[in-house]
């Protein structure tokens, strides 16, 4: 499989306990060989960005930085117009059409494993 949802918000996770199900959910999917995971962390109650949008995005960044995941685009950059997002889809076997594709969705990050 090409591309897994792996959503964050579920069940109200703290911070510490979100990052912690996305490193082990991360691991999984990688041994699987998915290529594409969209992650759904929620944006907060208040349209400002919550803590944990904050924490998964940094995390995400630094695992890029440090070469454990390929690539990351947030929420408004998947989308057709974007070339990374094209390169994405194109990378996957098949044609994968996301409910948030083309939507500018602040509560999602793709990665790329």
């Amino acid at each position: 499989m090409d591309f897994k949802v792996l959503n964050l918000k579920q069940n109200s996770p703290s911070v510490q306990q979100a990052i912690a199900l996305l490193d082990i959910n991360l691991d999984i999917y990688k041994s699987e060989g998915v290529k594409v995971v969209k992650i759904i962390h929620g944006y907060g109650s208040h349209g400002i960005g919550g803590a944990i949008c904050f924490a998964v995005r940094n995390h995400l960044r630094n695992k890029k930085k440090n070469g454990k995941i390929k690539d990351m685009l947030l929420g408004n950059e998947w989308d057709m117009s974007n070339g990374k997002c094209l390169e994405i889809l194109t990378s996957m076997s098949g044609h994968y059409l996301d409910e948030d594709l083309n939507n500018h969705n602040p509560g999602i990050t793709i990665v790329v494993l």
